[in-house]
């Protein structure tokens, strides 16, 4: 293509709000553009790479014997409220009416209408298991959309789906196992190398989960390591070792006067005692599951509240809070909520005497001897505590936020955290969307049977961004041939005259062997080209000039090893296409 005809609108300067390189870039190169906060649209050169990625993904995907289909993004409400996540999924879901005041949603993720629709179609036994795709556009009401189109509220996502009989868990395994391998080759096709991590399955629902993650320090998910084992999780799914301590008794529960002392820090500093054998305790509200909205109705309340315990080193892991209490949402309670529904000073809460609230302890606190914890009173604690003798927990489970070096839940060595962006996300969901909208199927003795699904979904723009995140340099992108938007640039020092005919011979012949060439044509100076070629980061770069005609040669240069290499200009076809092919084979 000639660079005159495509639109490629670069710029030297990085735009204001771009606080990472790949976004930095994106911009730069004239791949997107912002129209407004969290939507960014693909403009030519961005576009061809996402087709390329999105190839990529279509040949794994029909590998493993997956049916792409192609589904509309504006999604019936009756559908999300029949799954019940038009009531669960809280603020994110884009929700509006037509002109008839039915409701619609902006589709996230296409769970409900997959099953929706093959219900009339999964008749029998013999019709499972069967895997099914899409790819395209989804919508989610971030918050807080930053890093470009790493966090947006518009984004191109491949979801699959796969469909399975009843309890047959080996069926089931097998899709999972295909679709992590799948996705192996996806990532590794597009330049990348990632790192599967145990994962929670958020309002997805389901059991297992699993997400590939490519380390980076721009990274919004935190990942837990250990390198003894292998372990890796999550960081809101990772557990912890043993690490409880010997404490002993240090004698009779005792009321204690803190005036003013309400964190853990200052207890530390006012009791001269180690953060682990304090009791963290921390008022939380949330809306009632769905299985308590009538009683909750009847009782006129909004929230339910529940109190977590922690060892005063730990921090609780909101996550596995709500995932312990069936929630779609916590928050912390406010202060003044917290003092008129409870009679519980924030600063001073703990679970001695509780009646009226739920106590949901952390295993750290249930070796605690010799503690101390709030005594509900203004300006007082307790001292001498000891779990389970001066306090019974309703529950004693893992809700702790892992911290750097805390021991391996496997091995015992110490962990270690870094930083991941994630860019797919694979489920066993077992049967909550097939209840949900009473897809059943009769099974080989004649009994009614409810199949079980995983679901499978990778981002298509934050592969490419994190792709750039990890190919990159002062100068611009340094694509991977198998993504880049043309393999070849080719540079004309000046285009007239010889060294026209020599670029629109070597244009000619290598678009003609498949190979795809960006001709810069422009009337520009050599070093705007020059600077514009870096900043593309496309593959190779053929320089033609009148020095190298008069020798008889071009310039060849990688742009990933910036080996610059003279060669004959009888010779550079063969060559160029030699090693674009060779580059492209090492991809498949």
């Amino acid at each position: 293509m000639l660079y005159s005809q495509c639109f490629i609108p670069t710029l030297k300067e990085a735009p204001k709000d771009a606080a990472i390189q790949s976004h930095v870039l994106m911009i730069r190169a004239g791949l997107t553009r912002k129209i407004s906060s969290g939507l960014y649209s693909f403009l030519p050169l961005g576009n061809r790479t996402l087709k390329k990625v999105e190839k990529i993904i279509r040949e794994e995907m029909n590998r493993i014997g997956g049916n792409e289909f192609f589904l509309p993004v504006l999604i019936p409400g009756e559908l999300w409220k029949e799954s019940n996540r038009w009531f669960t999924m809280g603020a994110e879901l884009f929700r509006l009416k037509d002109r008839n005041t039915q409701d619609f949603v902006l589709a996230p993720t296409h769970e409900e209408v997959f099953t929706y629709m093959l219900r009339d179609h999964i008749k029998s036994y013999r019709d499972l298991p069967l895997t099914v795709y899409h790819i395209g556009l989804k919508f989610r009401d971030e918050i807080r959309p930053r890093f470009g189109v790493m966090r947006s509220k518009s984004f191109i996502m491949k979801d699959a789906y796969s469909y399975h009989p009843e309890g047959d868990e080996d069926s089931l395994q097998k899709s999972y196992s295909d679709m992590a391998g799948a996705y192996r080759r996806i990532f590794k096709r597009c330049g990348l190398e990632t790192i599967p991590v145990a994962a929670d399955s958020g309002t997805m629902g389901g059991s297992v989960s699993e997400e590939f993650m490519v380390p980076s320090n721009v990274g919004e998910e935190e990942i837990a390591q250990c390198k003894a084992c292998g372990y890796v999780a999550n960081r809101e799914k990772a557990a912890a070792g043993n690490d409880d301590g010997e404490y002993r008794d240090e004698g009779e529960l005792s009321l204690l006067q803190t005036p003013g002392v309400k964190t853990i820090a200052d207890l530390e500093q006012f009791l001269k005692m180690e953060q682990k054998l304090f009791i963290k305790s921390l008022v939380y509200r949330y809306p009632p599951p769905e299985d308590e909205d009538e009683a909750a109705d009847k009782a006129k309340t909004k929230f339910k509240y529940v109190m977590a315990l922690t060892r005063g080193d730990l921090d609780v892991n909101e996550t596995k809070l709500k995932n312990v209490l069936g929630a779609a949402e916590i928050e912390k309670a406010e202060i003044d909520e917290a003092m008129e529904t409870f009679g519980i000073p924030i600063g001073f809460t703990g679970p001695i005497g509780v009646e009226k609230l739920r106590v949901v302890a952390d295993h750290s606190v249930k070796s605690i001897k010799g503690g101390v914890t709030g005594a509900n009173k203004k300006d007082y604690h307790y001292i001498h505590v000891n779990a389970d003798r001066d306090f019974e927990p309703s529950l004693y489970t893992d809700i702790r936020l892992i911290m750097e070096d805390h021991p391996c839940p496997t091995c015992g060595e110490p962990l270690k955290l870094f930083k991941g962006i994630e860019l797919g996300h694979i489920f066993k969901l077992g049967d909550k969307y097939t209840k949900a909208f009473s897809l059943t199927y009769l099974d080989e003795d004649g009994s009614e049977k409810v199949p079980i699904m995983g679901c499978y979904g990778i981002g298509v723009e934050r592969t490419i961004a994190a792709v750039i995140e990890q190919n990159h340099d002062e100068d611009g992108i340094i694509w991977p041939i198998s993504v880049a938007p043309f393999h070849v640039f080719l540079l004309p020092v000046k285009y007239s005259g010889k060294t026209r005919e020599i670029c629109d011979m070597v244009y000619s012949e290598l678009t003609d062997m498949g190979i795809e060439v960006l001709l810069d044509d422009r009337a520009l100076r050599p070093g705007v080209k020059f600077k514009d070629a870096d900043l593309l980061g496309i593959p190779y770069r053929i320089t033609v000039g009148d020095r190298g005609i008069e020798e008889g040669t071009v310039e060849l240069v990688g742009r990933r090893s910036k080996h610059r290499e003279k060669i004959g200009i009888d010779d550079i076809i063969n060559t160029v296409s030699e090693r674009v092919q060779k580059d492209l084979k090492s991809f498949t």
